[in-house]
């Protein structure tokens, strides 16, 4: 079975909940777990960036991969996410990070140092060879500061044996279009915009690498498995009942959107680490009004 069609759907960038001494909160994160999956998510990811992983240190992250996995059992696939502009060190943690449950590697494109084209592929031909797992390529240009283009990527997808997919977060749609249209036929290809996701699944993506699924994981993966299916007039009337969620998550910070939603379901505390601080309060009480709303 391919990791194409295994990953194809709905997964989840786990949140890491806190408790409020900002320890990891693992009670908080099994019920995010159990949340998600009994509503109907098709994967997650654990040490995703939006799981606060540069306030993580290693042991943390050691301990919420083995919870991870641990809560999970095997009920759905799991993605593990190793990513950093120093590939030396990112290589070195595909040996300390537990891998062995995992399905695959997430691994952000490299952050403030802008590599050239030729270093992000070099970066990703390093960090494939060595990784254990496939690896999928994560190009957000908003938080890394440097687009990875559709000639890259395609070079690195067919060039590179490990490296299976990728999660594509630019909102160039000619770029996501080029990717599918010269892509190789098992390369998956998902968003990681939960606003674009569905004109995205029109064209050919796979699905979704989502943020929104942590706190509506029902309506989320309703609307992308009805795309996927060829249903897009109940995907895109579902989908727009989430146009103001989609803009509360992401105004002011990620992940401080998707823990205020949490925090008014129930689920975790409303608590971050610096430099991250929580939404503020005007944005709380809109996000109050639409949790009760929906």
């Amino acid at each position: 079975m391919s990791l194409r069609s295994q990953l194809t759907g709905t997964g989840v960038a786990l949140i890491t909940p806190f408790t409020s001494t900002h320890d990891v909160d693992f009670d908080a994160l099994g019920r995010v777990i159990d949340y998600v999956i009994n509503n109907g998510v098709q994967y997650v990811i654990a040490l995703g960036t939006t799981g606060e992983t540069p306030t993580l240190d290693k042991q943390e992250k050691i301990d919420i991969v083995n919870y991870t996995y641990d809560k999970v059992n095997a009920r759905v696939p799991v993605v593990v996410g190793i990513g950093g502009n120093n590939t030396h060190e990112i290589i070195k943690d595909l040996s300390i990070i537990p891998l062995d449950k995992a399905i695959a590697v997430l691994s952000a494109s490299p952050y403030y140092s802008k590599p050239s084209q030729e270093g992000i592929y070099q970066h990703y031909k390093a960090f494939a060879e060595a990784s254990p797992k496939p690896v999928l390529l994560y190009n957000v240009p908003g938080r890394t500061g440097r687009n990875m283009t559709a000639t890259t990527t395609l070079r690195l997808a067919h060039e590179v044996k490990n490296i299976a997919g990728i999660k594509e977060a630019h909102n160039d749609i000619h770029q996501c279009m080029e990717i599918i249209r010269d892509k190789p036929e098992d390369f998956l290809v998902v968003s990681g915009d939960d606003e674009l996701s569905l004109p995205q699944i029109s064209f050919g993506f796979d699905g979704v690498i989502s943020v929104v699924a942590n706190c509506f994981p029902k309506q989320f993966s309703g609307i992308v498995n009805a795309a996927l299916n060829g249903d897009f007039k109940s995907a895109a009337k579902e989908h727009l009942k989430l146009i103001q969620a989609y803009d509360y998550l992401f105004v002011e910070n990620n992940p401080a959107g998707v823990k205020a939603f949490l925090y008014e379901l129930g689920l975790i505390e409303n608590i971050l680490r610096l430099p991250v601080t929580p939404v503020s309060e005007g944005l709380q009480q809109k996000i109050k009004k639409f949790v009760k709303e929906m």
